[in-house]
C-alpha cells in the first residue's frame, strides 16, 4: 500500500471472494478474542442430548439406547438451527454500534458482509454438529451409513443453516434492537424445531398438527439427515431440503440486500 502510494497508482479493487473471506476472517477473530460466545455451540448442543436423551428415551422407546439412536440426528438439526438466529444479533450489533456505516464507505461488493458473518457462523454450525456428535459417539449412537453418511448429514445441515441465516440477517437489519431480533426469532424457531420429527415420530399426532409437520422445512432436513446417518440416501427428502435453501437464500438474501442498500 505505502509503494503503490509513492507510486501515485491506484491500487486494484478487491474481488468479492477476497473480501467475503477476509470479512469470514473477520467473524473468527470475533470467536477468538470472545471465546465464551461458542457456549451456545458446545455447553447447550451437550446439554440438549443428555436432557432429551434421559428425560424421553426409557418413556418412548423403552431405553435411552434406541432413543439416542433416533433423537441424535434431530437433536443435531435442532440445536444447529437455533443457534442460526445469532447472525441477526449481530448483524444488529454492530448497526447500533455504527460499524456498518464504515462497512458502507468501502469500496467493496455490498453483500460481502453479510456474507462474512454466514462464513464464520457456518464455523459454529460444523462445530455444534462434531460436539454433539461426539456427545452421541460416548453414550453409544452408532450411524450405521459411516463416516461418509454423517459428513454427508453434517455438510447438508450445514448447508441448509448457511441460507436459513439470510432471515435472521433481514430480521437483524429490520429490528431496531438485540432483544426484539432475539424475541422474534424464538417466536419463530420454537414451532419449526418442536413441531416436527425431532422428537417424536409424527404418526402419534392428531391429524391438523400432522398437517403442518409434513410441510415444515425442518421435517425434511431432519428425515434427510437421519436418512444418510443410517446409510439410506433418501432422495425425495434431500432433494426437498436443498430446495428449500435454495428459496430461502433466494428470497430472504433479496429482502436483506434491499434493507441493507436502503440503510
Amino acid at each position: 500500500m505505502p509503494a503503490a502510494v509513492l507510486a501515485g497508482t491506484r491500487p486494484p479493487r478487491p474481488g468479492a471472494l477476497s473480501v467475503c473471506v477476509t470479512f469470514g476472517w473477520r467473524a473468527m477473530l470475533k470467536i477468538k478474542h470472545v471465546p465464551e460466545q461458542l457456549f451456545d455451540v458446545t455447553a447447550f448442543p451437550i446439554m440438549m442430548t443428555l436432557m432429551f436423551t434421559y428425560l424421553f428415551g426409557g418413556a418412548l422407546a423403552g431405553s435411552t439406547g434406541e432413543y439416542l439412536q433416533y433423537l441424535l440426528p434431530g437433536i443435531m438439526v435442532m440445536s444447529v438451527v437455533m443457534t442460526t438466529m445469532y447472525t441477526g444479533v449481530a448483524v444488529n450489533t454492530d448497526i447500533d454500534k455504527g460499524v456498518f456505516d464504515r462497512f458502507r464507505t468501502l469500496p467493496i461488493w455490498r453483500p460481502a458482509p453479510m456474507v462474512g458473518y454466514l462464513l464464520g457462523d457456518a464455523f459454529r454450525y460444523t462445530t455444534a454438529s462434531a460436539v454433539i456428535l461426539g456427545v452421541g459417539l460416548a453414550l453409544g449412537f452408532r450411524p450405521a451409513g459411516g463416516l461418509p453418511g454423517v459428513l454427508a448429514g453434517i455438510a447438508l445441515l450445514v448447508v441448509f443453516s448457511f441460507a436459513f441465516s439470510w432471515l435472521w440477517t433481514m430480521f437483524g437489519l429490520l429490528l431496531r434492537t438485540e432483544k426484539s431480533v432475539m424475541g422474534v426469532s424464538m417466536m419463530v424457531l420454537f414451532p419449526l424445531t418442536f413441531l416436527s420429527n425431532i422428537l417424536v415420530e409424527p404418526r402419534t399426532m392428531p391429524g391438523w398438527l400432522q398437517a403442518f409437520v409434513d410441510v415444515n422445512p425442518v421435517t425434511h432436513l431432519v428425515a434427510a439427515v437421519r436418512g444418510l446417518m443410517e446409510g439410506r440416501w433418501i432422495g425425495a427428502e434431500i432433494g426437498w431440503t436443498l430446495t428449500a435453501a435454495a428459496v430461502l437464500a433466494a428470497v430472504f438474501g433479496t429482502l436483506t440486500m434491499r434493507l441493507y442498500n436502503r440503510r
